[in-house]
């Protein structure tokens, strides 16, 4: 039977959104596995709107649910109506959105809140033993929910390849594991059923990171 995965985004645009080549690599290793996705986003307004040419926040607000069907091509629904009985999997792309609009990370770090509807749809996913992929920040949402989990934002060891590289210590304070690894791999979290993968944590080319999500996606889609 053909496997349906949720995908949830946050938004359109790696600022203030969802990275978009993240989404689009989601999406296209799905279809190339055989797998169905059904794409959902919180109806929520956006923590701010970014100009991605000024890398400046501007004076408008957005819509999360109305910009992440941008990418969705608009067969996208409302998180809200996620029903985890119908769904195989749930992969969750990264981009500054899942740190602003998802959750409040960007602001509070190791201290921040979740989305209530994110939130539930993880532990939901997590309590029916269904696979869950994060790449990039995303993975900051299980460290949050789930302590003693495992997961991998890449390495934890600032560098030029990787300037985020504190988030790993930001997760290991909130009680999971961090698992170092290169950008095209992904760490699986057996217990929790959890599959990570850097992404664009690392300054690495994009062919890269396209491979890396493949390799996520794979992983989730043998657990399911």
């Amino acid at each position: 039977m053909t496997k349906r995965v949720a995908v949830v985004l946050a938004g359109c645009g790696v600022f203030d959104g969802s990275e978009i080549h993240e989404a689009s690599a989601v999406l296209v290793h799905l279809s190339r596995e055989g797998a169905q996705a059904e794409v959902y986003a919180p109806n929520i307004p956006q923590m701010h709107v970014v100009d991605h040419v000024k890398g400046q926040p501007v004076p408008e607000q957005r819509n999360v649910l109305v910009e992440s069907a941008r990418i969705a091509r608009g067969n996208i629904k409302d998180l809200a109506t996620l029903d985890v009985k119908g769904l195989d999997a749930l992969i969750i792309p990264g981009g500054f959105g899942v740190a602003k609009n998802l959750s409040t990370w960007a602001t509070q770090g190791k201290n921040c809140s979740i989305c209530q509807e994110v939130e539930d749809v993880l532990r939901a996913f997590h309590a029916a033993h269904k696979p869950i992929g994060l790449c990039c920040i995303s993975p900051v949402l299980a460290a949050k929910i789930f302590p003693g989990c495992e997961v991998t934002v890449g390495h934890d060891t600032e560098c030029e390849q990787w300037p985020y590289a504190k988030t790993a210590e930001a997760m290991k304070e909130l009680g999971c594991r961090h698992v170092n690894s290169q950008v095209t791999e992904a760490h699986v979290d057996t217990r929790n059923r959890l599959v990570t993968t850097s992404a664009f944590m690392c300054n690495a080319p994009i062919h890269d990171i396209h491979d890396g999500i493949g390799k996520m996606v794979r992983e989730v889609l043998r657990l399911a």
